[in-house]
């Protein structure tokens, strides 16, 4: 009962925030990238929330308890560069453009409504299925704890954060992605030694799990071995962890639910710590809670399914008020998703879609009015599909999130650093690597075996990497294009430039110590057990 009372008290929470920014909310700007003024901590805060999910505290979680702990911590190795790589190369370019979302970005740069619209609908609809697999997480975690049915659970997910974001749109979403960052950040910290003591304490805890007959190498670099192993041989599970590892490294460098919280960014300096304190993030919670997951097996070696192990510590291996904490950061980390995904999907239907299809400028208060309905139909679709789709939580997740590398990765980057790329070329690139990664699908759906060097985004990024150098073959780059692409290149210079880049050029520093740091606990926490059970 306790943990449904601290979910309900954080629902509440939420739409009272949606509602009182609701009435700030008086410009388009405001509205789709909440006014460009947020600072660095809420930045980060919306970066981090919009990315961690119930994919991660429930599917990826599952995937390290069935026996792959240290597989998605190499994964996460290559993952996390995606906010250094993506600010850099293509983050600040993107907040230069001004553009309201990244398709109308794609649009601008190659002066093209075609393109526009391919970013646009590819966007709709690989988000869509993330909004799926995240909200159908939330729902089974608000079934678990509240013994509510999943329908109605759900429905309970979808009214409140529909309601927030239709509302209060980006405001509201890095208002409360802030809030929810700290919530699901500190119950990852605090719930680490409270798991660790209850498996045994340490360095006990970690000796069981590597030494465990249940699941024999669960900390060796490979994964488990033996009948229960499902990822192939060690060197394919090591390929397969550095290519999706790359493959979401890329997700996060460009992905429209990640490269568009920049827009949101005070100023490029503020985009650039944003992404540098959400490597640091990223890392040090998977780290915290992927080493603690792997020691619950020694405790509970029969949770089903495997999702629910991170609940399952939260209700009987920690204190009830950690244990409140740790459901409502869980739930946290899916109606931040849930909302930045919903706002985005609104965004690109209204402006991207409607107002390019018509071929006319709205005013801002019927383009409010427009992304309010567009957004509650949305939800209201993706609820539906939540009711007849079983849930799969971390697969549609990984899926959906694999369009975006390879139908946007290699336009996004040659659209800066390229000047033959031409508009053919571009639409060609994003169309061909979504149907790329479609095909891969449907071939294993079809129940033929692709080999893990074959992965259907490998397939999406080979097609639209060639559609992108043959398709810039043809058509002329017009003076409109190389004008936009040289302003997107100068350099803002703010007011306060010498204040403000002395206090970028400590984050490098940041960046190093932080890395010494993860090592050190890395040693002390993996490394030096191992060698104990060894």
């Amino acid at each position: 009962m306790i943990y449904t009372i601290g979910i309900i008290i954080s629902f509440i929470l939420y739409i009272l925030i949606g509602v009182v920014l609701s009435r700030k909310v008086k410009s388009s700007e405001e509205y789709y990238v909440s006014g460009r003024k947020g600072s660095t901590l809420m930045v980060t805060g919306t970066l981090v929330a919009s990315f961690l999910s119930t994919v991660s505290f429930m599917g990826e979680a599952g995937f390290s308890y069935e026996g792959y702990p240290i597989l998605l911590l190499i994964l996460v190795t290559f993952n996390a560069t995606g906010y250094v790589v993506g600010v850099f190369f293509f983050g600040r370019y993107l907040r230069r453009s001004k553009s309201l979302t990244v398709p109308e970005y794609f649009g601008n740069r190659f002066q093209s409504n075609k393109v526009r619209l391919a970013a646009a609908i590819t966007t709709i609809l690989g988000i869509s299925a993330y909004l799926v697999a995240v909200t159908q997480g939330g729902a089974v975690l608000l079934s678990e704890i509240s013994g509510v049915s999943y329908t109605v659970a759900l429905l309970i997910m979808w009214i409140v954060y529909a309601s927030f974001t239709v509302l209060s749109g980006a405001k509201g979403v890095m208002v409360n992605d802030t809030i929810m960052f700290f919530l699901f950040s500190i119950a990852t910290y605090l719930s680490f030694p409270f798991i660790i003591g209850k498996a045994g304490g340490f360095p006990d805890a970690i000796i069981k799990a590597a030494t465990n007959p249940e699941r024999p190498d669960l900390l060796s670099w490979h994964g488990i071995t033996g009948p229960g192993n499902y990822m192939g041989e060690p060197w394919e599970a090591l390929v397969w962890a550095i290519i999706l590892g790359l493959v979401w490294s890329a997700v996060i460098a460009i992905s429209p639910w990640q490269s568009s919280r920049y827009l949101m960014a005070k100023n490029e300096h503020v985009a650039i710590r944003s992404g540098v304190w959400a490597t640091i993030s990223i890392i040090t919670i998977y780290l915290f809670l992927h080493i603690s997951i792997s020691t619950i097996t020694t405790v509970n070696p029969d949770i089903n399914p495997t999702e629910k192990v991170f609940i399952w510590a939260a209700m009987n291996m920690v204190p009830k008020w950690l244990g409140v904490v740790i459901i409502s950061g869980i739930m946290a980390a899916a109606l931040s998703s849930c909302a930045s995904f919903l706002q985005l999907i609104g965004s690109s239907i209204t402006r991207d879609i409607m107002e390019q299809s018509r071929n006319k400028t709205y005013s801002d208060k019927h383009l409010l009015r427009v992304s309010r309905i567009s957004m509650i139909v949305v939800s209201f679709i993706i609820l539906l599909i939540g009711l007849w789709q079983p849930p799969s939580i971390m697969w549609i997740g990984y899926f959906a999130a694999t369009l975006f590398a390879a139908s946007w990765g290699p336009v996004a980057f040659a659209s800066i650093y390229s000047k033959k790329v031409t508009k053919t070329g571009a639409l060609w690139s994003i169309i061909m690597g979504f149907l790329g990664v479609v095909l891969g699908e449907v071939l294993k759906k079809m129940g033929i075996t692709l080999p893990v060097y074959l992965n259907p985004v490998i397939i999406g990024v080979i097609l639209s990497s060639l559609a992108l150098y043959f398709g810039s073959k043809f058509g002329e780059i017009t003076i409109e294009e190389r004008s936009f692409l040289e302003n997107i290149l100068k350099r803002p210079i703010e007011a306060n430039e010498k204040e403000e880049i002395s206090i970028t050029r400590r984050y490098p520093l940041y960046l190093v110590a932080s890395g010494i740091l993860i090592i050190i606990v890395t040693f002390v926490f993996y490394y030096w057990p191992l060698t104990l059970a060894m």
